[in-house]
């Protein structure tokens, strides 16, 4: 199936995941890109090795994270998110 624009969506989604990684990294937190097209952030805790997996994805209004447990925000509070996965990952 061929979606119209699929390939600027993944590179906007891209785009948002880098955001985030650069956050988490930045909280001594470790990422990588995973799944199809790079569609997944893995980010892992560095006591506790425990990993959440995040996504990216449009919807009506906009790009949001979403990730394990009900976790969602905008992509603008991408710094708030590195926060709140800090804390999960102890």
């Amino acid at each position: 199936m061929s979606v119209v624009g699929g390939r600027e969506i993944a590179e906007e989604r891209r785009r948002h995941l880098a955001a985030l990684a650069h956050e988490v990294e930045a909280r001594g937190l470790s990422w990588r890109l995973a799944g199809p097209e790079e569609s997944l952030l893995s980010v892992t805790g560095p006591r506790t090795r425990r990993q959440i997996m995040v996504v990216a994805t449009l919807s009506g209004d906009g790009w949001y994270y979403l990730w394990p447990g009900g976790g969602i925000a905008d992509v603008a509070e991408a710094p708030n998110v590195a926060d709140r996965l800090t804390r999960l990952l102890g």
